[in-house]
């Protein structure tokens, strides 16, 4: 392929399956993605090395085997999602994929009504029930938030809770809060492995996905996709765009509630009758994914730098930022036990 010019994506440089994403510019005038696939990168840390198991979360060919799944292509048909065009090159070293480069407005920029759009999209999508394919991912949750290491003796370090950014940024009742959410850590995984399965794309957030002119929400970077939970996609949208300051954290709740009931309404239209409190069960529970980030906050509030999703930004402003995320998430975890008390998990 004649490539004219060549410009580098930002993207999750630790995961060992993601050698090199760029946009490039064909001499025949066509705009593309190219993303290289590979076994090992150096450098990568263990918690982000890839996988030959197909089952695994991070298996390192997942993500060129749903492109090329006909059966995955069939069925966002209608829903109001997409996936782009791909042309899949393999060879001894790894997979190139060649991804057809969508034009619309990046998640990274989405308002409300782009991210009910997505919600829908995800609730019609997954009224389908499971997917049943021989490389989906299976036990995704418990398998990628066990891999993340992270300093949880801090949580109580009375030293790290008075460092200056951390006192001003975080409320006090998040210490408690947090406890809580690490110390039901195994009831969450159970009852999430225990909710109704869907199919799931498993990193729906705001860089993985752009709105085209004709309202289709389109979703990138599959390399996750399987078995989930109902609730369990959008569980993940909501904070996801908060943590890396892709959506205003003050206005998180609303977010929450507008994701939530354009996700529930769309399942109802698509023919799903069960419980809606095992749904908004599903959302809430997935909260146990950031267990891991507050210890990580604590541990780096004595760098001078910060960075949200590969760019530096001004550390007060994410602290201030995933502090308030941090609070809906204990918020969800105090909900998610509530509900799970109703519903005898």
């Amino acid at each position: 392929m004649d490539i004219v010019s060549t410009e580098p994506l930002r993207h999750n440089q630790y995961n060992a399956v993601t050698t090199s994403i760029d946009k490039v510019e064909t001499a025949d005038g066509r705009t593309l993605v190219r993303k290289r696939l590979g076994r090992v990168k150096p450098g990568s840390p263990d918690h982000w090395q890839a996988s030959d198991d197909p089952h695994h979360w991070n298996s390192w060919r997942r993500e060129a085997d749903a492109y090329a799944s006909e059966s995955l292509r069939t069925s966002l048909e209608g829903t109001g999602l997409a996936m782009p065009s791909a042309l899949i090159e393999e060879d001894d070293d790894g997979i190139t994929l060649w991804i057809d480069f969508v034009s619309g407005v990046p998640g990274t920029s989405f308002d409300l009504g782009d991210h009910q759009a997505l919600a829908r999209g995800l609730g019609r999508w997954q009224a389908q029930g499971p997917l049943d394919e021989p490389w989906c991912s299976r036990g995704f949750l418990r398998a990628y938030s066990g891999s993340k290491p992270a300093p949880y003796e801090l949580l109580d370090d009375d030293a790290a809770w008075t460092l200056p950014i951390v006192r001003d940024c975080f409320p006090t009742m998040l210490r408690d809060g947090w406890h809580r959410l690490v110390d039901n850590r195994e009831r969450f995984l159970s009852i999430m492995e225990a909710l109704p399965r869907t199919r799931c794309h498993l990193d729906v957030w705001a860089s993985n996905s752009t709105r085209r002119p004709d309202g289709t929400v389109v979703l990138f970077d599959w390399s996750f996709t399987g078995d989930g939970a109902l609730g369990e996609d959008v569980g993940n949208q909501v904070p996801d765009g908060v943590f890396d300051l892709f959506w205003p954290a003050e206005r998180i709740g609303e977010l929450d509630e507008k994701a939530f009931n354009a996700y529930l309404d769309a399942l109802r239209h698509a023919g799903w009758d069960g419980d809606h409190r095992e749904v908004r069960l599903g959302m809430t529970a997935a909260c146990i994914k950031y267990a891991w980030l507050l210890p990580q906050m604590l541990a780096e509030a004595t760098s001078p730098v910060a960075s949200a999703y590969w760019r530096e930004v001004e550390p007060t402003l994410k602290y201030t930022a995933r502090g308030k995320g941090m609070i809906r998430m204990v918020h969800w975890c105090d909900e998610a036990l509530r509900l799970a008390d109703q519903l005898g998990r």
